[in-house]
C-alpha cells in the first residue's frame, strides 16, 4: 500500500501534519516521523506519540544493514520501507539534509 508522505519545514509543522492525520483516523501506530539527525527523529516521534521507522517496517536484515550503512544509505533505505521508489528516497533524503522532517503515514 502506498504511504502519504509530507515534507515539512520544522518540528511544529510535523506536529501539525500529525494532529490533521489523526483527524483523518490514523493512529500513533501508523504515522512516523523522519528527520536527518536520528535524535531528533526520536524527539519528534516521542512529543508527537507516533513511531519511527525500525525493525518492523525494515525487516530485521535491512535494519541489520542499516547499521554499517552511512546515515544518508539508512534514510533511504528506510524510506522505500515504507513504500516509496528509490527516486522518492533519493528527493526527500536531499531534504532531510537541509533540516526538513518527513512525516509519512500507513494504514
Amino acid at each position: 500500500m502506498r504511504s502519504y508522505t509530507k515534507l515539512v519545514d520544522n518540528g511544529l509543522e510535523a506536529f501539525q501534519t500529525v494532529q490533521n492525520l489523526r483527524a483523518q483516523g490514523y493512529t500513533g501506530e501508523e504515522i512516523y516521523v523522519l528527520a536527518h539527525e536520528q535524535d531528533r527523529t526520536e524527539r519528534l516521534a516521542d512529543a508527537a506519540d507516533v513511531n519511527t521507522i525500525g525493525p518492523a517496517e525494515e525487516g530485521v536484515l535491512q535494519s541489520v544493514a542499516n547499521f554499517f550503512r552511512n546515515r544518508g544509505d539508512e534514510l533511504r533505505g528506510k524510506i522505500e520501507a515504507m513504500g516509496l521508489t528509490r527516486g522518492e528516497a533519493l528527493t526527500y533524503e536531499a531534504e532531510l539534509d537541509r533540516g526538513k522532517v518527513l512525516v509519512l503515514a500507513k494504514k
